[in-house]
């Protein structure tokens, strides 16, 4: 990673924003930290390398008319951005039958449109500057689709297939894009994850208290984007194999999954 680099990060006031901040805060980038919590932002700056280096922006993601100042004063500023990291997000954990029309569209609004959005801001610097990379923090459950996380799922499957033509599109302009499929990685997103109604439900469950640390998940995560990966599935044995079975029986995980217990 090059010192030079400059890494924007959304979401990273908690969790796997924080930690891959921290990643490439180590390998010597400047990091522009968004979320919408100043002050959250700004305790996980001071944890940074070279903290002084590095910048807080609040920034909330689902408001346009924000994004598109915050686009303009970012690339103002620094000129050169060299990757954008799509990660604020929303999890579920909700049955279908149990969530709101407001709710299915409150996901989809953070997860798929405002990822869109951004990244839409975002590209003509990328094109004019001849290079950069954008990123996307699906997970797998876009890839298989379980249980609870109906509305996530879509939204997560949604942004990666975008993701997809983007790359097609702007594959001659210098520009890399890369989704990254977390599995089960210990953090808030569980706590904070959307029930049926719309509100968080307010705990954690044991698939995320099991899962990878959201340092060894940022490690791996850093390393494959260093590389221009542009398929990144990091996760447990469970969840790499079911991805592997996506591809060779979907008849076969459609039946994996409906034995599972993965509330």
């Amino acid at each position: 990673m090059s010192k030079k680099q400059t890494v924007w990060i959304t979401g990273a006031s908690s969790g796997i924003g924080a930690a891959l901040a921290q990643v490439f805060a180590a390998q010597g980038a400047t990091v522009i930290l968004t979320a919408r919590r100043l002050d959250q932002l700004e305790a996980v700056r001071a944890k940074l390398s070279n903290p002084d280096q590095h910048h807080c922006i609040a920034l909330d993601i689902t408001d346009f008319e924000q994004v598109d100042q915050t686009v303009k004063a970012v690339f103002a500023k620094f000129t050169t951005v060299d990757v954008l990291i799509n990660n604020a997000g929303l999890s579920q954990r909700a049955l279908i039958a149990d969530t709101s029309m407001d709710t299915e569209r409150k996901i989809m609004e953070v997860d798929y449109f405002a990822q869109v959005n951004l990244s839409k801001q975002v590209l003509p610097y990328f094109v004019q500057q001849k290079s950069g990379q954008l990123a996307f923090v699906s997970s797998v459950a876009g890839l298989l689709g379980t249980q609870y996380r109906a509305s996530y799922s879509a939204a997560k499957a949604a942004i990666h297939i975008w993701a997809n033509s983007c790359r097609a599109e702007y594959a001659d302009q210098g520009i890399n894009v890369s989704v990254i499929f977390p599995g089960f990685v210990q953090t808030d997103v569980a706590k904070n994850a959307l029930n049926g109604a719309g509100q968080p439900q307010g705990h954690e469950d044991e698939a995320t208290e099991n899962g990878l640390s959201a340092e060894d998940f940022a490690r791996q995560v850093v390393h494959a984007l260093t590389a221009k990966q542009e398929y990144i599935v990091v996760g447990g044995s469970k969840e790499k194999l079911g991805v592997l079975v996506s591809r060779l029986s979907p008849k076969l995980l459609y039946k994996m999954i409906r034995k599972t217990q993965v509330k």
